[in-house]
């Protein structure tokens, strides 16, 4: 069931692949969540959405924005930020919040083993709280100013296969010769 502590990560061994989350703050468009969440499978992390949610999960729509693979999926809902954070307890440097106003460029992000990737909502960004939380980890995407930010899945795969750059290689077809 979606929250449950126990279903928080796939166990895999620590040379194979890093453990990611991505986390998102009361997202409220469900085609960026159906989009999200097929990145975060074919990537290998595991997706959480903190509620509020402006769509239901039960929704065709975001089953169509993640095609046939939404079951899989199979995204962690948390009631509140506060209850994500208990449950999952990251430790120093095992944070990324992705924000505009981040101090940072994301690529100066770190890659520990395991890594929580947090986005805001689309219309309203991550609440004032969470970003005063997490200053020291606020990065941002660069932008050349012609638009007000990026399409939040758009921001979400930077991130995440940025964070995935330094990892050893996966991929899951054979290439032709």
């Amino acid at each position: 069931m979606p929250g449950e502590p126990t279903a928080l990560t796939d166990p895999q061994p620590a040379d194979r692949h890093p453990e990611r989350h991505v986390v998102l703050v009361a997202p409220e468009i469900h085609w960026n969540t159906g989009n999200i969440g097929r990145t975060c499978l074919a990537a290998g992390a595991r997706l959480h959405l903190v509620k509020p949610l402006g769509f239901s999960l039960a929704s065709r729509e975001i089953r169509r924005a993640g095609l046939d693979y939404w079951e899989e999926v199979n995204p962690a809902v948390w009631e509140g930020f506060e209850e994500w954070a208990e449950a999952l307890r990251p430790g120093p440097g095992e944070v990324a919040v992705l924000t505009k106003t981040g101090g940072r460029p994301f690529w100066s992000m770190p890659r520990p083993e395991r890594l929580c990737l947090v986005f805001g909502s689309e219309t309203r960004g991550l609440p004032a709280a969470i970003l005063e939380q997490y200053t020291d980890c606020a990065f941002h995407i660069p932008t050349t100013g012609r638009t007000r930010s990026l399409n939040l899945s758009t921001a979400a795969g930077i991130a995440l296969y940025e964070t995935l750059r330094l990892a050893p290689p996966f991929h899951a077809w054979d290439r032709k010769s």
